[in-house]
């Protein structure tokens, strides 16, 4: 069978992406670069936690069984140079706020962040009277996706994690700054 009469297949993991049958023995892929590269990015997202209070207890029970962020492709990293997100769970206070700056800048492009908890988005119960408080880690570091709650569900952050991932997909290389 020619590659011509074989049947087309889209593929429902990346949207745009069409490969034959046949794919094993020698077919074809024809796609945009664009799908190609925010399907290969969503594939393999990998986390660099930055768990500051009980936010960062929810956070491991979602990598835990029940949950499997594994199957997002999520495996977390200890180093900024091999993670694309950042998830800051908890409260933010000044001291942390040079440290988070500095690990956002050593992490590769494209790079994304996400806020998790009342704390990391706004202050928290600290907003008003916490003058160590950070009212945001969006005064620190531009962020992606906020997940509201104190503390949030795992439930919540594969929300958040779903959102990112939207985001993602709808990106081009050449809108990029």
């Amino acid at each position: 069978m020619n590659v011509m009469q074989e049947t087309k297949l889209i593929n429902p993991q990346a949207p745009g992406v069409l490969h034959s049958e046949s794919f094993g023995h020698g077919g074809l892929i024809v796609t945009k670069l664009d799908d190609l590269l925010n399907w290969s990015r969503l594939s393999s997202m990998f986390p660099m936690t930055f768990g500051l209070a009980c936010c960062a207890i929810e956070f491991m029970s979602t990598g835990s069984t029940p949950y499997d962020m594994d199957r997002f492709g999520m495996a977390p990293r200890s180093s900024p140079r091999q993670a694309d997100v950042m998830i800051i769970a908890g409260t933010v206070v000044y001291k942390m706020a040079d440290r988070i700056r500095r690990l956002y800048e050593q992490m590769a492009e494209p790079r994304y962040v996400i806020s998790m908890g009342s704390c990391a988005n706004c202050g928290g119960p600290y907003w008003q009277h916490g003058y160590h408080v950070v009212k945001g880690v969006d005064k620190i570091i531009p962020v992606d996706v906020y997940v509201p709650g104190c503390p949030p569900r795992p439930e919540a952050l594969i929300g958040g994690i779903l959102k990112l991932h939207e985001k993602i997909s709808g990106e081009s290389i050449l809108s990029r700054p």
